[in-house]
């Protein structure tokens, strides 16, 4: 071994070895660059080359510089003192990351271009040195990194970390670029281009003819590692049509519609204009598009088609959607409704509905209950109430167009096959005509379209029981004359009803209808024909004064002058088979009854009071009635009536007519009254008689007994009762007597006035004196005295003097009626009543 001495003198002696040696290991430790797993190394040539180009920035090769390539991970060798290397970790991007790159050194961008083009080999911007080399150009790159770790050299490529675009499911992204070729004039959205992998190869986009501005495709969700420097995306959300809903679509680009025309023609391949390149391929019209959405979620570009949402049309149950078309062809001139075209199932298919020559105007088809999905831009819908008939009634249809009515008809002649006026092109294209229609509607919901038919609710014709309808029919053919002649010649006397009866018709002819209709319900159209209702059973006809009478009774005037008041019933019956020749006739029971029966009723009875007195008229009561009826039943046969009875209720003769018949009437009958009464009195006074021996009875048989006890007693009580008896006797027959007077003097007092009431007040004393009128009051007097048992008709003292015998009665009568003044008694009876009373008697 050496020891130090030895190695210090070597080292002396050797100094240049260690000296070069220490030169060599610092050459060594500058010469070598290690670069770890996760960094680069950056090179910077400092001597010893070329100088770079006019506005290059980074070096390539031996040019003196900052070299554009790198070193990676590992052990590197460079030659100290030229190069210097400087370390930088690895570019990392994210998952939901992208790398967006700028140039800092290369060609120039062509002018127009904003971003340069792409280059290959140069390992995602990793290589710097081939991106020069291969005409890389500087400025912002179209490619993006996706996520990983790049080697990249900051000096070349200035990177900037952006996030992955993504869209939601209910989310589209609409895109707008910021480079490519102009967009043609007149149009709004670029073309589309393929193999720009959603606008996530930029080189693609741009090399296919990519332009900028709005692109008509938009990107579905997802994520998508889109170039924001060349591509701006907004997110929009999707168009969601939810259920009971429709979608209406305009379009804000494509051809111009045609002139005339409002609604875009439909183009096929739009995938319900979520490809609105195939919309505008395919010829895509710009403006209110005929197609609508039905509910679903689609993408839709919102900037190309403006998507409205509206309300499913739906017509529930009793209603009827009554459409109107915004375009289509005219409609013809003469016509009101558009014509029905096939295939536009229900106008939910407008294309369909004008391709098929559908009519801007109100449609002729009605939307039944249910729910459409309608275009309501092309079609307006109106809801209106479905026609209702209820029961006992019917539905009177007018048709509001087809063909004009021909003259002289006033209601349109009859067609099949409308389904009840529900099928509006059924009923035009059978030649309808337009005007009152001849059929009804019977009860029941009827969907009708209110543009084509008004329909008018009126009651069904109803004939009760004891009735007939005579119909009068306004449509059918005129009746011949010789079926007017021989209808005529069928009544009675033909040659007087000819021009009256003649109108009655057989069924089917226009007229009065010879079959009536008995009793029921009858679906009659008024309005082509008109039901007479004729009560066949009995008719009463009254004039009298009561309230609830149809005339007032009849006043006629009698042979001697007399007003006479008749009250009368005219009972009536029109036969069923008569019915329509009394309609032929005079129209209808109600003039019959007033301007035939009331004017010949009135007529006969005042011909009849015109031939007898007022008196005879009232007692000829039966046989004036009987020639009433007579006369009425002949008449009436004339009008197809028949007179069942003609009575005369009450005949009313004048007051003062009357009150002279009466007291007549009045003063006979109280004189066979008192005749009557003077019977009774004798039949009583003999009833009495043998009473008092009824009532003795008992007496007697006492007396019987009595006469067993004592014979005295009994010949005394047989003496006591022939007294009695005697007594009775004269009683009655004092009473018979007075019965008679007052018969006799009752019997005088009704003739004497009968008699002066007959011969009139005011001839009396002309007649029969002053002291004859004295007499007969003073009998009246003397009968109400006796009548009240006052007097008795047989004086105890008679007496009598000068004078004459009015003066005697006068006399006695004073006796009689004390405290009665006679004399001022009969002033009061002779003169006229004042005032309608008289004072009480004065007292004597």
């Amino acid at each position: 071994m050496l020891d130090a001495g030895s190695l210090l003198s070597w080292i002396g002696h050797h100094y240049y070895y260690l000296i070069a040696l220490a030169v060599l290991i610092v050459l060594l430790w500058n010469s070598v660059v290690v670069v770890s797993g996760n960094e680069i190394a950056l090179i910077e040539r400092r001597w010893f080359g070329k100088k770079m180009p006019q506005g290059r920035v980074v070096a390539l090769g031996n040019e003196v510089g900052i070299q554009a390539r790198t070193l990676g991970p590992g052990l590197h060798f460079l030659i100290p003192f030229i190069y210097k290397a400087t370390k930088s970790v690895f570019t990392e991007i994210l998952d939901d990351e992208i790398g967006l790159i700028e140039s800092v050194d290369g060609s120039a961008i062509p002018s127009g271009r904003i971003f340069a083009a792409v280059v290959t080999g140069h390992n995602s911007y990793q290589d710097g040195e081939a991106f020069i080399r291969n005409g890389g150009q500087k400025g912002p790159q179209i490619e993006v990194l996706p996520p990983g770790k790049y080697r990249i050299n900051p000096y070349l490529f200035k990177l900037t970390k952006g996030k992955v675009t993504e869209i939601a499911d209910n989310e589209i992204g609409i895109v707008e670029s910021v480079d490519g070729a102009a967009i043609p004039e007149g149009r709004i959205f670029a073309h589309a281009v393929q193999g720009h992998s959603s606008y996530q190869n930029g080189e693609e986009f741009i090399n296919n003819g990519g332009q900028k501005g709005p692109q008509i495709e938009i990107i579905p969700p997802g994520n998508y590692r889109i170039n924001p420097y060349l591509f701006k995306v907004t997110k929009s959300q999707a168009t969601k049509v939810g259920e009971g809903e429709i979608g209406l679509v305009e379009s804000a680009d494509g051809s111009a519609i045609p002139a005339g025309r409002i609604f875009a023609a439909v183009v096929p391949s739009h995938n319900s204009f979520q490809s609105g390149q195939d919309f505008i391929s395919n010829g895509g019209q710009k403006g209110p598009q005929t197609e609508i959405l039905p509910p679903g979620v689609y993408r839709i570009h919102p900037n190309l088609f403006r998507v409205t949402k509206a309300a499913a049309v739906v017509i529930n149950k009793g209603e009827v959607g009554v459409v109107t078309a915004q375009d289509g062809a005219p409609i013809p001139m003469g016509r009101l409704l558009a014509q029905s075209v096939p295939g536009h199932s229900n106008y939910e298919n407008g294309e369909a509905f004008l391709k098929n020559g559908g009519q801007k105007g109100p449609q002729i088809d009605v939307l039944l209950p249910g729910t459409y999905r309608i275009n309501l831009n092309l079609f307006s819908i109106q809801v209106a109430p479905a026609v209702v008939v209820e029961a006992n009634k019917i539905g009177l249809v007018t048709a509001l167009d087809g063909l004009p009515l021909p003259e002289r008809e006033y209601v349109a002649a009859p067609i099949t096959g409308h389904n009840d006026y529900q099928d509006g092109s059924a009923f035009l294209s059978k030649n309808g005509q337009r005007g009152p229609q001849l059929d009804v509607l019977r009860p029941g919901t009827y969907y009708i379209n209110p543009f084509m038919f008004a329909v008018e609710i009126d009651n069904v014709a109803v004939v009760e029981r004891g009735q007939v309808g005579v119909i009068v029919s306004n449509v059918g053919d005129d009746p011949t004359e010789e079926m007017k002649k021989r209808l005529g010649a069928s009544q009675h006397d033909p040659s007087e009803e000819e021009g009256k009866e003649r109108y009655v018709v057989p069924k089917g002819f226009r007229g009065i209808q010879e079959e009536v209709a008995g009793p029921g319900r009858y679906y009659l159209n008024r309005r082509a024909f008109m039901a007479y209702i004729i009560d066949t059973t009995n008719i009463t006809i009254d004039w009298d004064d009561q309230e609830d009478t149809r005339f007032d009774q009849l006043t006629v005037i009698s042979k001697d002058g007399f007003p006479i008041q008749v009250s009368v019933k005219v009972v009536i019956r029109v036969r069923p088979d008569q019915a329509p020749y009394m309609v032929a006739k005079v129209g209808s029971i109600d003039n019959l009854i007033q301007h035939v029966i009331h004017p010949m009723i009135d007529s006969s009875f005042r011909n009849q009071a015109s031939t007898a007195s007022a008196m005879n008229f009232l007692q000829s009561r039966s046989e004036e009635q009987a020639k009433a009826e007579l006369r009425a039943r002949a008449d009436l046969e004339r009008y197809h009536v028949e007179c069942v009875s003609v009575l005369i209720c009450q005949i009313r003769l004048p007051e003062e007519l009357m009150q002279t018949q009466t007291k007549r009437i009045i003063a006979e009958q109280q004189q066979e009254m008192f005749k009557m009464e003077q019977r009774s009195q004798a039949e009583r006074t003999e009833m009495e008689k043998m009473r008092a021996t009824a009532d003795q009875q008992p007496t007697l048989v006492a007396s019987e007994i009595a006469v067993k006890v004592a014979t005295q007693k009994k010949t005394e009580m047989i003496t006591l009762a022939e007294g009695s008896a005697e007594a009775k006797a004269l009683e009655g027959t004092g009473e018979g007597k007075r019965l008679k007077a007052i018969g006799e003097g009752e019997a005088a007092k009704i003739a004497a006035i009968g008699e002066a009431t007959a011969q009139a007040y005011e001839k009396q004393q002309e007649a029969i004196g002053e002291e004859a009128i004295k007499q007969i009051k003073i009998v009246e007097l003397i009968s109400q005295a006796i009548e009240q048992g006052a007097i008795k008709i047989v004086p105890d003292v008679l007496v009598t003097g000068g004078g004459s015998a009015v003066d005697g009665l006068m006399g006695q009568l004073s006796r009689l009626l004390p405290g009665v003044d006679l004399m001022a008694l009969t002033r009061r009876h002779s003169e006229p009543h004042q005032g309608g009373q008289s004072g009480p008697p004065a007292k004597l």
